[in-house]
């Protein structure tokens, strides 16, 4: 049925809002909540209409500009010429279209290069005299978010060419590893944080963080395939483009490929578009077809928002029906109950499935999935697999609801769900048997109880071998008891012994910190430990006792009162209190101390002090350690490779510090 000219505005002005709300969710907050193919239809359809209806088209519409604006918290880069988007093409029939357009407009036959369509984010890069300066997104296409320090974090990016170039630009892919993927998605799925829907947006999330410390944590690849602008001769063609770069050491992607023709470009993406992508170990959402000839694309030139010389290819979304045969319950090392959906084996994205993740009880609710369900799958971003929808027509009625168990299945202990937190999660963390390696792990290390020569291998090897249950347990272990374990030897077995001895005099803000209660980080357990003065009084506090302290909201007293509510982690708490570990606070001088009232930040790494060394000094003598740098922060201690704390408080003219500038204050000199 034709529609009119009023319809036609009317759902162009509909079209144009979605599509602007999509792209803020997807290049700003990298938080999309619709999926690429069906942004993909939204935008067509804008496409068409605007087609049918050309006087309709407005200068604000999404198809007159390229996409995301810059974050106000980064400084911004404007573009050397603009980094423009692709235009799609769903199916061979378009492949064919794009193929006659450019014959047409260049008047003659043309060749091309296919490379693999990277799922990631789009990035510049400056290099002058060989060595990296400048690293920014696209943005909108005309200004960029500067994101030098996040990518020098990535180690694909060369910090200095194989040879110096007066100035170079280049224009790449940063993106995430479908095993990076997986391992950060699942470590964000038990901290009960939402995952990422897609590598996409796990890359652009990491690539923008406000600290280049979270980029770092997080493994990050790039190829690069196109050059912006080089002092040295320009290479002809693309594919001599792709080998200068590689010359110069720059990563590019080893698939791509020189077709004489459309023909050999259609059997390409056939080639593709079956399971030889997913032997990959990055995700690619498409191909990527250019004219060969850099003297041919500028001749086709450009539209104000893509190439005529080039076009993307985009994959269809590989889906599959199978059944639900059971949904269990796995217990991550956080204590994150993850509900999972065990499925009639079924082929998918070139391998066979058979379980799909839930996420959380919300969005079983929300998708209405039961056990026994007929119901599509996909893979997210190709890598995990998921539950789309459920199919209810096909029901027959004895499929059964499901919900989370109200004790975990693990130890038995009450599963909590904290207010304003998607999670389930098993309150036994001390004891917990699917919790206990990390738990322990944490307990011992540098900043909790300093059990120095317990590292994460010796602990596996404790538990394994059945000599601990818990942190407890450490302290009841003897020197014989180690000796029959590899790599211990007497004098390794009697050291740890006594490093074990030596950390039951830690105090009590240590130990509130190694118990591991959630939310109880360092600042949060020395406001307890410096209040209560003794675990027992902790213990016993009312939540509107914990809220009257600072740092302590409501969010951290729950946690609290959950924590010692749990029998099982008074179990642990009394093998600690039998064993002789200090549950008090050392006596506080009434004098206050040369650091009293004074805030301090620290950056870089000290000639003879540690990080935590550093900060118990400064707390022992009373002042506060701050993690970031503000107006209220009094001096800034610098050590050696300072980072973006050390510029900020130039910035603020707060008074800079070195170890010997620290101690100096500490002693009462200055």
């Amino acid at each position: 049925m034709a529609i009119t000219r009023e319809q036609a505005q009317k759902r162009l002005e509909e079209l144009r809002r979605l599509i602007e709300e999509h792209n803020y969710r997807y290049f700003v907050l990298d938080a999309p909540i619709i999926s690429d193919q069906e942004f993909d239809e939204l935008m067509r359809e804008l496409l068409e209409l605007e087609a049918k209806f050309p006087e309709l088209v407005t200068p604000d519409s999404p198809s007159q500009r390229v996409g995301g604006a810059p974050r106000p918290e980064f400084a911004t880069v404007r573009h050397r010429q603009p980094l423009l988007s692709l235009a799609n093409a769903f199916s061979p029939e378009e492949l064919r279209d794009f193929d006659r357009r450019v014959r047409e407009l260049v008047g003659g036959a043309v060749d091309y290069v296919v490379e693999p369509k990277i799922d990631g984010l789009s990035v510049a890069l400056v290099y002058v005299d060989g060595v990296f300066t400048t690293g920014a997104t696209r943005g909108d296409g005309e200004v960029g978010e500067d994101v030098t320090a996040n990518l020098r974090t990535v180690r694909a990016l060369p910090l200095r060419l194989k040879r110096p170039v007066a100035r170079l630009e280049v224009r790449g892919e940063v993106y995430m590893p479908k095993a990076a993927f997986a391992r950060l998605n699942k470590a964000r799925e038990e901290a009960g944080e939402p995952v990422f829907a897609n590598p996409r947006n796990a890359a652009a999330g990491s690539l923008r963080q406000l600290d280049p410390k979270v980029t770092a944590s997080r493994t990050l690849g790039l190829f690069v395939y196109q050059v912006l602008y080089t002092e040295e001769p320009e290479p002809a063609t693309q594919m001599e483009a792709l080998d200068y770069l590689a010359g110069l050491g720059f990563p590019v992607n080893p698939y791509r490929l020189h077709c004489r023709h459309a023909g050999e470009v259609l059997e390409v993406v056939e080639e593709w578009t079956t399971e030889k992508r997913a032997a990959l170990p990055y995700e690619i959402d498409g191909l990527v077809i250019k004219v060969n000839s850099v003297a041919l694309q500028r001749v086709l030139g450009a539209t104000a928002k893509s190439p005529r010389w080039a076009v993307a290819y985009k994959f269809p979304a590989e889906q599959a029906i199978t059944r639900v045969l059971d949904i269990i319950v796995r217990v991550g090392r956080t204590g994150v109950l993850t509900p999972t959906a065990l499925l009639e084996p079924v082929r998918l994205a070139g391998s066979t499935v058979s379980r799909a993740s839930l996420h959380n009880e919300d969005i079983i609710r929300e998708k209405n999935v039961r056990i026994g369900d007929t119901v599509i799958i996909q893979k997210a971003g190709d890598v995990i697999p998921e539950v789309v929808k459920v199919l209810p027509e096909r029901r027959t009625g004895e499929e059964k609801e499901f919900h989370l168990p109200e004790r975990c299945p693990v130890c038995g202990s009450r599963v909590i769900r904290e207010e304003g937190e998607t999670a389930h999660r098993c309150s036994g963390g001390l004891a917990c048997p699917a919790q206990v390696k990390e738990r322990i792990i944490h307990f011992a290390s540098r900043s909790a109880m300093d059990i120095q020569g317990l590292g994460p291998a010796i602990v596996s090897q404790l538990l394994d071998a059945g000599l601990i249950a818990d942190a407890g347990d450490l302290y009841y272990l003897k020197v014989e008891d180690l000796l029959p374990l590899e790599r211990f030897a007497q004098q390794s077995a009697q050291n740890l012994i006594a490093a074990i001895a030596a950390s039951k005099n830690k105090g009590l803000e240590r130990l509130l910190f190694a118990l591991g209660i959630r939310h109880v980080g360092e600042r949060a357990a020395r406001t307890l430990a410096r209040h209560f003065r003794s675990l027992d009084r902790l213990r016993e506090a009312s939540f509107e006792e914990l809220t009257t302290l600072p740092d302590i909201g409501p969010k951290i007293a729950a946690s609290i009162k959950a924590f010692f509510e749990e029998p099982r982690n008074l179990e642990v708490l009394e093998k600690l209190r039998r064993a002789g570990v200090r549950m008090e606070a050392e006596a506080e001088s009434e004098t206050p101390g040369p650091l009293a009232g004074k805030t301090f930040v620290l950056t870089g790494t000290l000639p003879n002090l540690t990080r935590q060394e550093a900060t118990d000094l400064i707390v022992r003598a009373g002042g506060k350690v701050a993690g970031s740098v503000s107006r209220r922060t009094d001096y800034v201690v610098v050590g050696d490779n300072p980072g973006s704390k050390y510029d900020k408080a130039r910035e603020l003219g707060i008074p800079l510090l070195d170890e010997e500038g620290l101690r100096k204050l500490l002693e009462g000199r200055e």
